[in-house]
């Protein structure tokens, strides 16, 4: 159950994994002659959107579903019985460890481009900063076993087990709540599945690209030359078993990590690898939606029906 409960929370975290690679825009300048529509990207907020963002939730689309399922979960709680439960509560320490190792070690192709935190951690993780960006949910009054019960109907036996006379909801109220949200979508599983599956299939493709190979190929010359191992491509540096990679994410942040780490970002600037992949991910996701259309639009449609659940649950 409790692996259960880190679910939706993983998928929020990822997003500000990803998105705190932003960093400073210092390195070696560029020695890329660019194609056309290839964006100059030297930290991830210079990546310009993908046109398959707009068919899945946002960081903010997750953080507001969040909030609105923990009002509604409050309002289940008081219905039965719990007067003062709190909008946000604290519970077990292992569901939070489980969120972070989750989004840890995601990573895309061209890897990491904060040259910063390069510096600092390597190719690892700020466990502080992770939990920080949880620091709203993990705050509030520490739930009693009563409340926790009927919060995610943990030993409870399921359709007769009753509070104040009524029957707990199958998972609980939080669990309710969310359900409660997403009822509209006529297919959650289509809604949640389908652009992951699709991204995944591109991905590969984008791998096998030519002009990405080349622009790999570019790079592990580059990050070579400085006197470090040859990868096959930056999320290969990334994983690297020498990093020592914990549990939690972090590394031990060895000098030659750090190095490495540095000289990969700093050829990734050179050669504009990150923005050659845009490009041909860009390309890729474009040709893909037109030839799925429909299904394309109804996934978005779902996404437009809980949304607009979202803000009722916020009385917006």
């Amino acid at each position: 159950m409790k692996a259960k409960r880190g679910t939706r929370w993983a998928a929020a975290l990822l997003a500000i994994v990803v998105a705190a690679g932003c960093g400073t825009a210092d390195g070696p300048a560029r020695d890329h002659a660019r194609s056309p529509g290839e964006p100059e990207v030297r930290v991830e907020r210079d990546l310009p959107e993908l046109p398959l963002d707009a068919y899945e939730f946002s960081a903010r689309d997750h953080d507001r579903e969040e909030t609105a399922t923990r009002r509604l979960t409050q309002r289940c709680m008081r219905s039965y019985g719990f007067r003062d439960f709190p909008s946000h509560w604290r519970e077990h320490q292992e569901t939070m460890a489980e969120t972070v190792t989750t989004a840890a070690f995601f990573t895309s192709l061209y890897g990491v481009l904060d040259l910063d935190r390069a510096r600092r951690l390597g190719y690892g993780v700020d466990a502080k900063e992770m939990e920080a960006a949880f620091g709203k949910y993990s705050k509030g009054r520490l739930i009693t076993q009563d409340e926790e019960q009927v919060l995610h109907g943990e030993a409870l036996t399921e359709g007769d087990h009753k509070v104040k006379g009524r029957t707990v909801p199958k998972g609980g109220c939080y669990a309710s709540s969310s359900r409660r949200l997403r009822a509209g979508a006529k297919d959650e599983q289509r809604m949640l599945g389908y652009v992951m599956e699709r991204r995944a299939a591109l991905d590969k493709a984008v791998a096998k690209d030519a002009r990405m190979r080349r622009a790999l190929d570019t790079w592990a010359d580059c990050v070579a030359d400085k006197g470090f191992k040859r990868y096959a491509s930056p999320e290969a540096a990334f994983r690297d078993k020498a990093w020592g990679r914990g549990g939690d994410g972090r590394t031990t942040r060895t000098l030659r990590e750090r190095d490495t780490a540095v000289a990969d970002i700093e050829c990734k600037r050179e050669h504009n690898t990150a923005g050659v992949w845009w490009l041909v991910t860009a390309e890729k996701q474009r040709r893909d939606i037109s030839r799925h259309q429909a299904s394309y639009d109804a996934v978005r449609a779902d996404l437009a029906r809980v949304r607009a659940a979202v803000r009722r649950a916020l009385g917006e």
